[in-house]
């Protein structure tokens, strides 16, 4: 697939676990889509204002409009101010003549609000010396639905908006629904809809904003796998109302924080944390059950689709690291969606197979994913769980039937970075496969550990053979096919930065340092910065990370020399990547920003 440019507009973006809001226009706050995931259709289902939504262009699904006296203001007419309180939560000041208007676009998320929906908040200050009377619509268009694995396919039905007592009901005329979005006021509201035409409609709530006083006024949007559901939802939310949601999502957003001692790093860290917490696994509206997938983000060409090493090396050890008991699920829900085949390809969410092409990383990601979770967590239970037993198993069966007949080196088809490799022997298979032959021989029962390879003999070969002389010194080559060719590739050989932390070298070898030296890359890949992080320049690429415009400070796959994101952009497995990297880097290796 070809990369997908960058948007040109900086969106807002947040969300939870059930639904995405990736399209909050930064210039006057409309909300132009919102994004669930659907088991049933392995997609992503999307609801937007208009088809072009991505840009920006055409009606906006959901737009805050006020008005004073009857008279509508811009509320970007003074422009808006934004922040992201606890670097997830956005939220907009500006001015209208006496009016200060404060608004926030939450998804609830914690024990008790978590729930598939989203609240846009405003509150209204008037410092004139005398009332102002207010009226505050949410108002919006049903333009466009579509269904996403990589590319976009617009839904075949027709859109149909209805109104049911004081609540708006958007979805689609066919049935059985696959999504539909309940929208209503926290009071008394006056709805308009044209229900038979453009699909429009609009909630006004009329208000009375005391001299020096303020008022605050919020709308509910509820996502159900049909009409009723959406509207049970949404009227759960109202009786637990916004105040207290957004309570209880910024303290269990608090507690996810992590820090390294640098408000700049801090924020890049927990920023990519977020964004890889909540738009690297997603709650299927259909059946409520967590899935790993690249990225919710609309913009970027892999879409919702998954390959093991991302998922288990990139995306999972990011969540870990804010919460343990989500990481363990979603560790078992990987084992339970791609175990039984695994490093076989590239997968749709639900484990189906989307792209063969096996992976000697994919294959050993599950056993040391969970060895990096024992490790970290001291939960060595998790091993007794049927479906962690079967994928190590699997891959120990699927990485010994790529052993060499004579030589102690597994051979591959697809390579870390989903190319294909010039030769069937890589570097960086080989280091990772030895380290998950050290995890399996002390995971599995005793009579199979026996059957495995030893990983000692491994490390040996690949010294032997991928050693390499360059100007007279010796250096690695990134791939090998054991009748004397090998191959230098210098996409290939950043991944030699990750050697040290598969065991299989020492950070200071000579012949380590020598060849990732050799790497002469100009910062493109954000995945090649987040691998120098682990060798001799870390502390250059951490400051480099720490000016880096990125995509709203999110990570995109592909960057400039200045960090700004020019293709695939929100991708939320590098934004997992990301963050871990930066973690590690601080607190294990000591490098500083």
């Amino acid at each position: 697939m070809q990369p997908i440019p960058t948007p040109a507009i900086a969106w807002q973006i947040t969300g939870n676990h059930w639904l995405a809001l990736p399209c909050i226009h930064p210039a006057d706050g409309a909300l132009h889509a919102v994004g669930i995931v659907s088991r049933g259709a392995r997609a992503a289902v999307e609801i937007a204002g208009s088809e072009r939504f991505l840009n920006g262009d055409g009606d906006a699904l959901l737009r805050p409009v006020l008005r004073v006296g009857g008279v509508p203001l811009e509320l970007a007419r003074e422009g808006l101010v934004w922040e992201r309180a606890l670097n997830w939560l956005p939220t907009f000041t500006c001015s209208l003549d006496t009016l200060v208007i404060r608004g926030t676009i939450f998804a609830p998320y914690g024990r008790d609000a978590d729930v598939a929906g989203a609240v846009y908040a405003i509150a209204i200050e008037n410092r004139a010396s005398s009332d102002v009377s207010i009226s505050l619509s949410l108002e919006g268009t049903l333009g466009h639905r579509q269904f996403r694995v990589r590319t976009p396919r617009t839904a075949a039905d027709d859109n149909r908006v209805t109104v049911d007592g004081d609540v708006v009901l958007l979805e689609g005329a066919a049935l059985p629904g696959t999504v539909a979005l309940a929208i209503v006021s926290d009071g008394e509201s006056r709805i308009e809809a044209d229900i038979s035409g453009k699909n429009t409609f609009a909630l006004h709530r009329d208000a009375n904003v005391p001299a020096s006083g303020r008022v605050s006024l919020a709308f509910y949007i509820a996502a159900g796998p049909e009409r009723d559901g959406a509207r049970a939802t949404v009227a759960v939310m109202r009786r637990r109302g916004w105040n207290d949601l957004l309570s209880q999502t910024r303290e269990a957003l608090q507690a996810l924080e992590q820090t390294v001692g640098h408000e700049g790093i801090d924020r890049l860290l927990n920023r990519n944390l977020l964004f890889a917490y909540f738009y690297g696994a997603a709650r299927a509206l259909d059946d409520a059950h967590f899935y790993l997938v690249r990225t919710r983000a609309p913009w970027h060409s892999t879409g919702v689709t998954t390959r093991d090493w991302e998922a288990l090396w990139w995306t999972i050890p990011a969540i870990q690291l804010a919460d343990a008991p989500l990481a363990r699920e979603l560790l078992l829900r990987a084992c339970e969606l791609h175990g039984y085949a695994p490093g076989r390809g590239v997968h749709y969410l639900d484990g189906t197979l989307f792209e063969p092409g096996f992976s000697l990383e994919g294959a050993s990601s599950y056993a040391i994913a969970a060895d990096r979770y024992i490790r970290e967590t001291g939960d060595d239970q998790v091993v007794e769980e049927p479906a962690l037993a079967d994928a190590l198993y699997n891959s120990a069966d699927d990485i010994g039937a790529r052993r060499d007949q004579h030589v102690p080196l597994y051979a591959t088809e697809v390579t870390a970075t989903g190319g294909t490799s010039p030769y069937p022997f890589t570097l960086h298979g080989n280091a990772v496969v030895a380290l998950a032959l050290d995890v399996l021989r002390r995971t599995l029962d005793e009579e199979t550990a026996r059957s495995v390879q030893d990983p000692e003999p491994v490390r040996a070969a690949l010294r032997r053979h991928f050693t390499v002389e360059r100007a007279g010194k010796a250096a690695f080559a990134s791939a090998i096919d054991l009748a004397g060719n090998n191959s230098a590739d210098a996409r290939d050989m950043a991944l030699a930065y990750w050697l040290p932390l598969y065991g299989t070298i020492e950070r200071h070898d000579s012949a380590y340092r020598r060849t990732v030296r050799g790497v002469s890359l100009e910062p493109a890949v954000l995945a090649e910065q987040c691998a120098r992080l682990i060798g001799p320049e870390g502390g250059d690429v951490l400051r480099w990370l720490r000016r880096a415009p990125l995509y709203s400070g999110i990570a995109a796959e592909f960057v400039d020399s200045e960090g700004r994101a020019t293709a695939n952009g929100g991708d939320a497995a590098l934004a997992g990547l990301l963050a871990w990297s930066v973690w590690y880097a601080v607190h294990a290796l000591g490098v500083e920003p």
